[in-house]
């Protein structure tokens, strides 16, 4: 069974995981300080989310205007990701994660999110998908 079962599944996995690092204390305030727009396209399934980071909200679905940054990947790259699982300049040099806009700017907020891997682990459990953190087929 692969990790999300649709669009909406995804959506109702990642939206509330993504606002969860939005509203932590150490994390949230870091990422948002950014000034980022960024945008994540996934295809199989096919979700758009976008964090907007100068609004500090989390958009589900496509935005008006051009995001700072676009990174785009197969839902189950994003999966493995937030698992700590792919690096993203390994994922990016072999394609699997497509990004455009300022790299480097995307490469700081690296260590601020280090801590998040864990946390998606232990959000998979609270909502009943921990069969997820291993079974990614």
């Amino acid at each position: 069974m692969p990790v999300f079962k649709d669009t909406e599944d995804m959506y109702a996995t990642l939206v509330p995981f993504f606002n969860k690092l939005k509203d932590h204390p150490d994390i949230g305030p870091k990422i948002m300080a950014s000034g980022l727009v960024i945008q994540f396209r996934y295809t199989d399934p096919d979700a758009v989310i976008t964090i907007d980071c100068p609004k500090e909200v989390i958009i589900q679905g496509e935005i008006e205007g051009e995001p700072t940054v676009t990174m785009s990947m197969k839902s189950l790259t994003a999966h493995k990701f937030w698992l700590g699982k792919v690096s993203l300049m390994v994922a990016i040099t072999k394609r699997d994660i497509v990004a455009k806009g300022p790299i480097p700017a995307i490469m700081k907020l690296l260590p601020i999110i280090k801590n998040s891997y864990a946390m998606y682990e232990e959000y998979l459990k609270e909502i009943g998908k921990a069969d997820k953190i291993t079974d990614w087929n």
